[in-house]
């Protein structure tokens, strides 16, 4: 039985922006968003079973549902008959946390997607690729290139190859938040201000003045984030500090890992029972 491996890298924002609500009652978003060597390991193998059997372990597998993104894709695929009757063991081990602000679940999804797409086991069209994601998750679409991206607030993703190479300080307290609650909790709403991807965005003063409008919501509900936000920004040599996504992961940005090394163990003093971890942009 021949395995297959591949990461399913955790997604981060530098910015998000809500823009206002669309006719689906959902929220119309606009990000610049990244990826990072924190990622979850899929093991993927062809069975002769009936159904496809999907397995998470590791430190963050707890809590799934049995309807998660993973097994709706290949409810999705096998709708439309595009797997050939063929079954598959996918095997995921959770290294993103649930509920960090990193897309963990919708990054397995699309990656899952990818793989099968490059190795034309599936044959889709960009149309049929956007209606098939959709139905999964509005995240999923973002992960199908692991590249520097926009995401407009009318739904246009422009890509880049410019690399942010930056280091990460990545501290989750011991709860998660609900992105439903999070964006709730959004009283006002923000100008597009994201139009074009160009080199400029890539400068740390630009970098800097960028913000997450979820971060207000999320503090409000949740004191501590604040309190984590206010103590990363009072580390050595740290450049700018930020949630990710609707929390609760807070981020700290580092030129070097030296003193990303540094700022962790500084920060695990003060908060030794939360999760803290370095990471680096992809």
């Amino acid at each position: 039985m021949r395995v297959i491996k591949i990461k399913s890298n955790a997604k981060i924002n530098l910015s998000l922006g809500v823009l206002g609500k669309l006719n689906t009652k959902f929220n119309r978003i606009e990000s610049f968003f990244s990826f990072i060597d924190l990622c979850d390991d899929i093991q993927i193998s062809q069975i002769s079973k009936k159904n496809h059997k999907v397995i998470f372990y590791g430190k963050f597998s707890k809590n799934i549902p049995k309807n998660n993104t993973v097994t709706i894709l290949l409810k999705i695929l096998d709708s439309k008959k595009l797997l050939n009757n063929k079954k598959y063991l996918i095997k995921i081990k959770k290294n993103i946390p649930l509920k960090s602000g990193m897309g963990g679940g919708s990054m397995n999804a699309s990656s899952i997607l990818k793989y099968l797409l490059e190795k034309k086991i599936i044959k889709l069209n960009r149309s049929e690729i956007n209606k098939i994601v959709n139905q999964i998750g509005s995240d999923v679409i973002l992960g199908m290139e692991k590249k520097n991206s926009i995401l407009k607030g009318n739904g246009e993703i422009l890509r880049s190859k410019i690399k942010l190479n930056l280091h990460l300080l990545i501290v989750k307290p011991n709860f998660g938040c609900s992105t439903k609650n999070i964006y709730n909790g959004v009283r006002s709403y923000s100008k597009p201000a994201l139009f074009n991807i160009h080199k400029s965005m890539f400068y740390l003063n630009n970098l800097i003045n960028l913000q997450n409008d979820l971060e207000k919501p999320a503090f409000n509900k949740y004191k501590k984030l604040s309190e984590i936000k206010s103590a990363m920004l009072n580390l050595p040599k740290v450049l700018f500090v930020r949630m990710t996504g609707s929390g609760s992961s807070i981020i700290g940005y580092f030129k070097s890992k030296k003193t990303t090394i540094n700022g962790a163990k500084l920060l695990k003093k003060k908060y030794r029972n939360y999760w803290c971890i370095i990471s680096k942009t992809i």
